[in-house]
């Protein structure tokens, strides 16, 4: 791993544990046990994560940009804004509930429950990357097939 950056995953000074950056950044220290240490745990989350549900949707546009283009069909990025706009709000939405939930959990079991942030933020993680990239890209592909079959009819 000579020459890499290894500050890229790096949100606090925790990481470096298990000599991964990418390691620590998705199985991290547990946030304080406060209310405010759990919203600030997230909030340190947040750009990183919407950097990530970004590089999976434009993955996902730019897919369906040259799949447009190679069936002929005119692509305008200004289309593509509101769908964009509403999927990355709705995203951080739900990245929102996040440290209600964990700061509920903390509330109601105190320090008889493990910590779920960590959980949480891999499993919030995992579904919108799903959404933004898996998704459309599964879609594409049917898309594709359907194309092809009436090009054969």
């Amino acid at each position: 791993m000579a020459g890499t950056d290894s500050s890229v995953f790096k949100i606090d000074g925790k990481a470096g544990r298990s000599g991964s950056p990418l390691a620590d950044f998705l199985y991290p220290e547990p946030a304080r046990r406060s209310v405010g240490g759990i919203f600030g745990w997230w909030e340190k989350r947040r750009f990183a994560y919407n950097a990530i549900i970004a590089a999976g949707g434009a993955v996902s546009l730019s897919g369906l940009g040259l799949l447009a283009l190679l069936h002929g069909e005119s692509v305008s990025p200004r289309s593509a804004m509101g769908p964009v706009a509403v999927v990355l709000l709705a995203a951080n939405a739900c990245y929102t509930l996040g440290p209600v939930v964990e700061s509920l959990v903390h509330k109601l079991w105190g320090r008889e429950v493990l910590p779920v942030g960590p959980l949480l933020f891999r499993a919030g993680l995992t579904f919108s990357v799903g959404l933004t990239l898996v998704l459309p890209v599964i879609l594409l592909g049917f898309q594709l097939v359907i194309w092809v079959l009436q090009a054969m009819i």
